[in-house]
């Protein structure tokens, strides 16, 4: 990338993630293949809301090369799954409440046998009428979804009297923003292969986001001891928290348990993986800002309500940490915030990079643009007047205690050639009915579990024949590149070089408990532990090369990939080699282990919203657009990320997060939706999912502050999510300075643009006439 500057820490390597090598190519989970090999498939619900008042199997368990056909009946053990409330059928016995629902499962000896089997399931449904309005979903005449009721999670945080600070205000902004439904479009779609082992022990090798998680689920589906199933989450060909929930793994490990031993896979197709997957929760946020003229923010009010679809999930964290960031990283001391997380029959809503921040970030990044304007006022300095910094109080009224890099980042905004030369990059337009514009926006992302979880990282060190070592985290690696900083980390502190270290990741039998590679947590909270495993490795080393020369352990100096032992006078080389080789003789183990527990905040908001996060990472884009009056197409065409991602271990895989986070950001805001219509997708497949390709990717800038945190491993914190949060906010605030229009409604199609500039145009002719 260009004008990239920031160094290395440590041993410089390439990045090693990615799919593992299989006889000489380059495969996913979902490419493997076995000669004995049975197919899976999934019979999906026909209706989004219905009872289920009958299921026959008998047609289908007839038909030649049908191994088994499986319903709810043939569940052992807890027919019910979800990370928080397992509020959701394994197999749906009684009721279906979206039409991803699974009634029926096949095993068969070939894919068209397995499909054709699913068509001669029978199920007798009497349709329900689907609830497909959250708002409608909360009012006293939809009847419930779940017995619960159909707010599955509330949220409020106040401080401070927002009435008082709206009557003194000089200026106040109101506006209602809504958001779409993304999909995660992984590369690999949800898939797998299970079989049960010669010795009983039950192996599943599907990708993941936390193989302990799903061995958990998978146990208590199959009533089984946890130590009978082997979980394999690694190698993953793409997430983004789209694979952190349960996908195919109970589907795999009932089948397995009904074909003989032999294996079975499952794979979906695209268009059962967007029927069945889950997708960004869409969002209607109400937003009402309060300034006085001289540009202090005093006062914010929100209420943000998210679709959740059909089930759980992660929906109620997911509106806590977008009510905990919906005021920005700014010190607004009256706020009034509330989100409610509801179900609806539209599928179901998940873990989404961000995690709830984008959506509320579009509303406060557009009103921050809007006040400067009414203000008079430049963009960058509102915010400076009103960003926190560390030790000061946030909008939602804790002191942040740990590195905070909102300012750097715009102070390098401010000063990068994008921004300083915005007017003559406004005027080199292509075509005389294009306008050009540039917008800015800034956000923050926790790092961690936080909201009361338990947060641990956990990792092995082990000394190998060769005198090589392996790392083992149980985080697998989704794409961000976290095994190549795994490696970094214990090669610069066992110093020794990058070829000696190979890293194992989600294998719950190669790996400990390292938690969910999630809430851009695995290189703060894996890096900590491999940090705490390697001075038990580093005793375990000086110790044994004391007693294979004879002297104390106080006169083992550690040299580059080898010990030396200072005996009268003389310096005695010990390797690795030999110092296993002395530990196997004597039976005494070569692998260690590392423990950290994440830091939190002790005190919970003033209302319902949990308690804040302890570590944030932050972000400011700059971009420019070109809209096309005539058409109201936009294309995108420079962005420069300003992340503060503490200290930047990796360069490469931070500009790879940038650069895919900024990527993704564009489709979120100009192209993706999911459309819905009475509880079905209208939207399929890629055929009809505008995603952003090579032609719409632009030049991509990165230009790292370095707000190092002293707690993280050589100063580093999380980056995989915000990279794609303000980018949103940045392109419809470039899109008004290019066209004058606002855009509250995303996706930014076009269509709506086109609108938008008739409806002006319009309005302008009014005035005139007037």
């Amino acid at each position: 990338m260009k004008n990239s500057h920031f160094k290395y820490v440590g041993k410089r390597i390439p990045r090693i993630d990615g799919p593992e090598k299989v006889t000489g190519e380059l495969k996913y989970m979902t490419d493997y293949q076995f000669e004995n090999m049975v197919w899976g498939k999934v019979l999906r619900s026909s209706f989004p809301y219905a009872r289920i008042k009958h299921i026959d199997t008998s047609r289908a368990e007839a038909l030649a090369g049908v191994l088994a056909v499986l319903t709810h009946k043939d569940i052992p053990g807890f027919n019910g799954f979800g990370i928080v409330v397992p509020d959701q059928p394994v197999l749906a016995s009684d009721v279906v409440r979206c039409t991803g629902d699974a009634i029926a499962l096949v095993a068969a000896e070939t894919q068209e046998i397995a499909e054709h089997a699913l068509s001669l399931i029978h199920v007798d449904y009497e349709p329900l009428t689907p609830i497909t309005d959250a708002e409608f979903a909360m009012t006293d005449r939809a009847p419930f979804l779940h017995e619960s009721g159909n707010i599955h999670s509330h949220v409020t945080i106040k401080n401070g009297d927002t009435e008082k600070a709206f009557s003194e205000a000089d200026i106040i902004l109101e506006n209602t923003f809504y958001s779409p439904r993304q999909m995660h479009a992984f590369i690999e779609t949800e898939g797998g292969w299970g079989v049960l082992e010669p010795d009983g022990m039950l192996t599943i090798r599907c990708p993941g986001q936390y193989a302990y998680r799903d061995r958990l689920q998978i146990a208590r589906a199959l009533a089984l001891n946890p130590a009978r199933i082997r979980v394999i989450s690694n190698p993953i060909g793409g997430a983004f928290g789209g694979k952190d929930e349960i996908t195919v793994q109970i589907y795999l490990a009932l089948l397995a348990l009904h074909t003989d031993g032999r294996p079975v896979k499952i794979h979906l197709s695209r268009e059962e993986s967007v029927i069945a997957g889950i997708k960004r929760h869409p969002f209607k946020v109400q937003m009402k800002t309060a300034a006085r003229k001289d540009g202090t923010v005093i006062a914010n009010q929100v209420r943000a309500v998210a679709d959740t679809g059909a089930y759980a999930s992660l929906g109620g964290a997911v509106i806590a940490l977008a009510i905990e960031h919906c005021c920005g990283p700014y010190k607004i001391p009256n706020v009034d915030l509330e989100g409610f997380c509801v179900y609806t029959n539209n599928g179901i809503s998940g873990a989404f990079r961000g995690f709830g921040v984008n959506q509320v970030c579009a509303a406060i990044e557009t009103h921050m643009d809007m006040l400067a304007e009414k203000l008079n006022l430049d963009p960058i300095e509102l915010r400076k007047k009103n960003v926190y910094q560390k030790g000061d109080t946030s909008s939602i009224g804790h002191v942040l205690k740990t590195s905070v890099g909102t300012l750097q980042t715009l102070e390098t905004a401010e000063k990068c050639e994008l921004w300083k030369n915005r007017a003559l990059h406004k005027k080199d337009i292509s075509e005389p009915w294009k306008k050009r514009g540039i917008g800015l926006a800034t956000s923050f992302h926790a790092v961690g579990m936080g909201i009361g979880l338990p947060d641990y990282g956990a990792a092995t060190l082990e000394l190998m024949q060769d005198g090589t070592f392996k790392v083992g985290v149980g985080c697998e690696d989704i794409g961000g590149g976290n095994g190549t900083v795994y490696a970094q980390i214990a090669a610069e502190l066992l110093n020794c070089s990058i070829s000696s270290i190979s890293v194992v990741q989600g294998d719950t039998s190669e790996t400990i408990d390292s938690g969910t590679v999630t809430a851009s947590r695995s290189t703060y909270t894996g890096g900590k532990a491999i940090a705490a495993a390697v001075p038990n490795m580093i005793r375990l080393l000086t110790e044994a090369a004391a007693e294979i020369h004879g002297v104390m352990p106080e006169n083992v100096l550690m040299g580059e990939d080898e010990l030396y032992a200072l005996k009268e006078d003389e310096e005695k080389t010990v390797t690795y080699k030999d110092i296993f080789h002395y530990l196997y003789e004597k039976h005494r183990p070569t692998k260690v282990e590392g423990h950290f527990m994440l830091p939190k905040e002790q005190e919970e908001f003033k209302g319902s919203g949990g308690a804040p996060h302890h570590l944030y990472g932050y972000l400011t884009h700059i971009v420019l657009v070109e809209v096309d009056t005539m058409t109201g197409e936009t294309d995108v065409l420079r962005v420069v990320s300003i992340p503060d991602a503490g200290k930047v271990l990796n360069p490469q895989g931070l500009e790879g997060q940038a650069e895919g986070g900024a990527v993704m950001g564009i489709g979120y805001t100009l192209y993706e939706d999911v459309l819905m219509e009475a509880g079905y997708h209208k939207t399929t497949n890629f055929t009809n999912y505008i995603l952003p390709t090579i032609r719409e990717t632009p030049i991509i800038e990165t230009f790292p502050v370095e707000s190092a945190e002293e707690t993280g491993p050589f100063g580093a914190k999380g980056i995989g999510e915000v990279v794609m949060i303000p980018i949103i906010a940045a392109i419809t605030n470039a899109i008004y300075d290019a066209a004058g229009i606002r855009i509250k409604h995303l996706p930014a199609t076009p269509e709506r643009i086109f609108a938008a500039l008739k409806e002006q145009e319009a309005s302008t002719a009014v005035n005139l006439n007037e």
